[in-house]
């Protein structure tokens, strides 16, 4: 019994340095895997979303895993799995999904948010700030490059935040390239989106704590959506 107490530890420690071994930045020029497509997955839409106070349908888009099997005594093959991309709770889309079109209640037309491959992990609706301001805004947390070279875009990549109308227009970055998100809120008095991105400043492909944390606000009022920075600890 004594030496399995030794033995986990030991395992412990050399899982966690596995974990450590994936950066989640390769800096060095190399070429960039490129993976095909499994051919057990299709590409499919969510059911749209229609958010509160809005006018645009929302209609998540990506890739599910399909599975197959065959059923007692010969008959045919059975789906497997789930068809879901996303969840929808309190003006917030949540999920793994590549791409949302946009559709006016009023049309039958749909066009999509960005023409560039992405992993959309977060869409929410600034409610309160549409209220006030008239301004109808969502904020996406996502994935838009493979920044640690294994030819697919994921959590394990660098995390960005983006910002666009409520019709998906004007669909732009405000996190800084290479800088991974840490998180975000909004200040609905002054108007204000602030967040906070961490920068590997040392260039070892981790953010560790000799990197340098950066501090940002957007003033959501205003047409340009101008990043501003601010630093409270010096």
């Amino acid at each position: 019994m004594k030496k399995l107490f030794y033995i986990l530890p030991f395992l412990s420690l050399l899982l966690s340095c596995k974990e450590e071994e994936k950066p989640k930045v390769i800096y060095e020029e190399s070429t960039q895997k490129v993976t095909k497509k499994d051919s057990s997955q299709i590409k499919v839409a969510d059911l749209p979303i229609l958010m509160e106070g809005t006018k645009y349908l929302l209609h998540p888009i990506g890739d599910v895993q399909v599975a197959y099997e065959r059923g007692n005594y010969g008959s045919a093959k059975t789906n497997v799995g789930s068809y879901a991309l996303s969840n929808y709770n309190s003006f917030e889309l949540t999920g793994y999904f590549q791409n949302i079109k946009f559709q006016h209640i009023d049309s039958t037309a749909l066009h999509p948010l960005t023409d560039k491959q992405m992993q959309i992990q977060t869409a929410t609706y600034l409610n309160t700030i549409a209220l006030k301001t008239k301004k109808q805004i969502l904020i996406y947390s996502l994935v838009d490059t493979d920044t640690n070279r294994d030819g697919k875009m994921d959590s394990n990549d660098i995390k960005s935040l983006y910002v666009s109308n409520i019709n998906g227009l004007n669909f732009q970055k405000l996190s800084g390239e290479l800088q991974e998100l840490i998180d975000w809120n909004v200040v609905e008095s002054l108007n204000r989106l602030y967040f906070r991105t961490i920068e590997d400043i040392n260039k070892n492909g981790a953010f560790d704590e000799k990197d340098k944390v950066h501090y940002h606000y957007v003033n959501l009022a205003s047409e340009d959506w101008k990043v501003e920075d601010y630093s409270p600890v010096e």
